[in-house]
């Protein structure tokens, strides 16, 4: 099982000044310590359950884009963008940028987004959840097009695009990797397996369950299972000792999960990355 690091909170006692230095430190250990991915929140506002939307929110892709210039190895992506925040197009063409100039490492996180606080205090606008479904799959379809170097144009219900040109082309064969986010089941999990490359679930009593499910979408839809990576959310919290927390993985690993991202508790004095590096990654070799 593969470990990826999720950072959500930049607020920090130090303040804003010293958060550039701060976050390429982390990166950096993260890294070093074996971490697989490299993640970050796409919001603007802090979310409910990390603080209150005045605390400081790093925009996502930018923030990425500075990690790549101070990394090598390690994937880079968001957990996860919500659909309505960019125009389809503009999406494929960042990922696409960032996946060219980190040699071959962006990844696509995204899921049907859920805010509606920041979106309208943004001004992005807030649809109902079904057109914000319909915004995912054609942002989906595009992102596909885009990457394949289909120039015809593509005209949807949200989104008409009437030349699609992606150039230049995103180094990840055959494009860069797509996960979903969130458990739907009748709407997320379905698109995972008609458009996904990875899922990313929320390590909820029933989350076995939802794999499941996600396998009977891939039969309706004719695709292999086995060919979508499975990951799950997981708060990494160094106080629960490593092996608890290699317990809890190799317990995910066994329903089926190839990979764990998430928030890491004390991020910031980096030790916890470190711990992490040194009992839990090691540990799960052959989970």
């Amino acid at each position: 099982m593969r470990i990826g690091l999720q950072i959500p909170d930049f607020t920090r006692p130090q303040g804003p000044a010293t958060l550039g230095p701060a976050l390429a430190e982390v990166a950096s250990v993260a890294e070093e310590q074996g971490f697989e991915w490299l993640a970050v929140m796409d919001h603007f506002f802090q979310i409910s359950m990390v603080g209150p939307p005045e605390n400081e929110m790093l925009e996502a892709y930018t923030t990425l884009g500075f990690l790549a210039a101070r990394t090598e190895r390690i994937k880079l992506l968001t957990v996860v963008t919500g659909g309505h925040y960019r125009t389809a197009g503009l999406l494929a063409k960042t990922i696409t940028t960032l996946d060219v100039l980190s040699q071959g490492r962006a990844w696509l996180g995204i899921g049907a987004g859920w805010n509606e606080e920041e979106s309208l205090g943004l001004g992005f606008g807030f649809p109902p959840v079904s057109a914000r479904f319909e915004i995912l799959e054609e942002t989906l379809r595009i992102c596909h097009q885009m990457w394949q170097g289909d120039e015809t144009p593509f005209q949807g219900k949200h989104f008409q695009l009437d030349r699609p040109i992606n150039s230049p082309q995103a180094l990840s064969r055959p494009h860069p990797p797509i996960m979903i986010g969130g458990g739907g089941e009748k709407k997320t999990l379905r698109l995972v397996a008609k458009y996904g490359d990875a899922c990313n679930l929320f390590a909820t009593p029933d989350v076995g369950r939802k794999l499941d499910i996600l396998k009977e979408h891939c039969e309706r839809e004719g695709r292999d299972y086995d060919e979508i990576y499975k990951t799950v959310y997981y708060s990494f919290d160094p106080a629960k000792g490593a092996d608890a927390i290699v317990e809890d993985l190799r317990r995910l690993a066994g329903l089926g999960f190839q990979g764990a991202l998430g928030s890491v508790q004390g991020v910031w004095d980096l030790e916890p990355l470190r711990l992490i590096g040194r009992d839990v990654i090691p540990a799960l070799a052959d989970a």
